[in-house]
């Protein structure tokens, strides 16, 4: 017969540091999320008046914005070090095909979507 010691095993309490660099990402991430949904009812919202909707959406539009930008300044602080070689890296070599298609993409569907108010009256 085989005896198991039954010692009481309590859990390792591991007391974690809050990470702001996590914090800081997430919460950039979320009001980044917020910000075409409450632009897009703004811009829906445009011809309405200043009605109780249009009201909100504006406000959840600025200070989503506003969080935005706080937040993206703080991480460019906390991520300086990395975000320094990194582009001290790029000094060195030319931009991949990748990097650049990226670029020319970006570039050419926003431009195809702005260009609309250039032929709005």
């Amino acid at each position: 017969m085989n005896t198991i010691d039954q010692k009481t095993v309590e859990p390792k309490v591991v007391n974690r540091v809050f990470n702001k660099r996590a914090f800081t990402s997430v919460a950039m991430v979320v009001s980044g999320l917020i910000l075409p949904v409450s632009g897009t009812m703004n811009h829906d919202l445009q011809f309405s008046g200043l009605t109780t909707e249009r009201h909100f959406w504006m406000a959840v539009h600025n200070i989503a914005a506003t969080l935005f930008v706080i937040f993206g300044i703080m991480h460019v602080t906390f991520n300086w070090k990395a975000l320094s070689h990194y582009i001290l890296g790029l000094k060195k070599s030319l931009p991949s095909r990748e990097a650049l298609a990226a670029i020319g993409l970006v570039m050419l569907v926003v431009g195809v979507f702005a260009s609309h108010a250039l032929h709005a009256r």
